[in-house]
């Protein structure tokens, strides 16, 4: 089984605290419509 290193994957900036953060495999079908790191995040917008 081939791994991808965390270094390798596709990041992001959260819209609302501005940090960056990584793919996670839940979102593997929706990483295109991803655009908070949280749920705390998604709540605060």
């Amino acid at each position: 089984m081939k791994t991808t290193k965390k270094v390798n994957l596709p990041s992001k900036i959260c819209l609302a605290c501005n940090r960056p953060f990584s793919w996670r495999k839940k979102w593997a079908k929706i990483w295109d419509e991803v655009k908070y790191c949280s749920d705390k995040c998604r709540n605060k917008r």
